[in-house]
């Protein structure tokens, strides 16, 4: 590989991206508007869930228990009914996730000791919410119930007896459980990966439409330096979205950074260049440049949105899908993200990772030079 010719191609390259200001002005821009779009409308978090009261009973017991949800940051009382049809109308509109209806007698039956049923009335079509806000409900009751037994006991014998078990639960790496921490360091990898390989995959296939690729064919230049110098002049715009993208999860988002830069830096670079490489391949392979964008599109987002562990968790997928997620590049960016933001954890644990992104970009730098060569040939 000769230097000064794939400088050349380099100069080139970044001369064509600078020289059109729109499309320039979009690959720094839509990572931005991407980032802050999905980190501020992506949420994982279940709370304030609008809920609406049905009281058949109306004493000072069924209020104690209402003010146990009311006193919840996850539920929010938008209001009290007299039956189950507004309860119904409700639901149907999407007003509301969830109904407590108390029924008649509660307050006697909870006087006499007895077990009281109260009923939780749920919006499932959404069953991944739902599933968590009857986790939430079923606390709130419990908590209560215990309340009033240990209350009880102590009325009865004037004791206060103690729970055989009393867990103390302490949450590392993300104790606040804000979603945005764990939504915004796989974000930015998802966004890196879709952006580098939509930013080469037009390179190539641009050229034979544009007819300056037999001009480039009449020079000595060859296949590997062709791919090298349109690499580098991508990669420098893939870097700046890089920091873009890491300064407004560290400063918009405040995702707190416990772990390395410099290993930061390095793993985003290999994975940058495999995606780059990747998209060049993709280029090389198609025949027009809409051919190209949709290769590339389905190529990129698909696989990084849905098999990285960005949104969905690896370990509850099929075995077989699990399998297919050990050729996505995206899935260890991912974990390197979120071991470096908010683990703190180094090379000692993330070198399998990194070790697995070098040998994709070595790969895919092979497949496109080798795409490339016949598409020449």
């Amino acid at each position: 590989m000769n230097y000064r010719r794939t400088r050349a191609v380099f100069i080139k390259e970044l001369h064509h991206i600078t020289r059109d200001k729109r499309s320039l002005i979009m690959a720094l821009g839509v990572p931005v508007m991407m980032l802050l779009l999905y980190g501020y409308a992506l949420s994982l978090d279940v709370d304030r869930i609008p809920t609406l009261v049905y009281d058949q009973d109306r004493t000072e017991a069924s209020t104690d228990l209402i003010h146990q949800f009311q006193g919840s940051r996850y539920f929010e009382i938008r209001g009290f009914v007299n039956g189950y049809a507004p309860i119904q109308r409700a639901i149907d509109r999407g007003d509301i996730l969830m109904a407590v209806v108390i029924q008649k007698d509660y307050g006697r039956d909870i006087g006499q000791g007895r077990q009281t049923p109260v009923q939780i009335l749920l919006d499932g079509s959404d069953s991944n919410t739902a599933s968590i806000v009857e986790g939430y409900a079923e606390t709130v009751v419990r908590n209560y119930s215990v309340t009033l037994r240990t209350e009880r006991m102590n009325a009865r014998a004037g004791e206060h007896p103690q729970p055989p078990v009393d867990a103390r639960l302490r949450v590392w790496y993300n104790s606040s459980l804000e979603s945005k921490n764990y939504v915004v360091p796989g974000l930015i990898a998802v966004i890196l990966q879709i952006i580098a390989a939509l930013l080469t995959s037009l390179t190539i296939a641009r050229e034979w439409e544009m007819g300056t690729m037999e001009q480039l064919l009449s020079t000595p230049l060859r296949p590997v330096e062709m791919v090298m110098g349109k690499m580098m002049a991508y990669f420098v715009i893939g870097l700046a979205d890089s920091a873009i993208a890491v300064l407004i999860g560290l400063f918009v988002f405040q995702v707190p950074m416990r772990g390395s830069l410099l290993l930061l830096g390095v793993s985003t670079c290999m994975f940058l260049f495999g995606a780059l490489f990747w998209g060049i391949f993709v280029s090389a392979a198609a025949k027009t440049q809409l051919q190209a964008y949709q290769m590339g599109l389905l190529s990129s987002f698909l696989p990084a949105f849905l098999l990285s562990g960005f949104v969905y968790s690896i370990e509850t997928m099929p075995w077989v899908i699990q399998v297919i997620t050990r050729v996505i590049p995206a899935r260890y960016i991912v974990t390197i993200m979120k071991g470096v933001f908010l683990k703190g954890v180094g090379l000692e644990v993330l070198w399998g990772e990194l070790g697995l992104l070098t040998l994709y970009a070595a790969v895919v730098f092979l497949f496109a030079t080798r795409k490339l060569n016949q598409k020449l040939v």
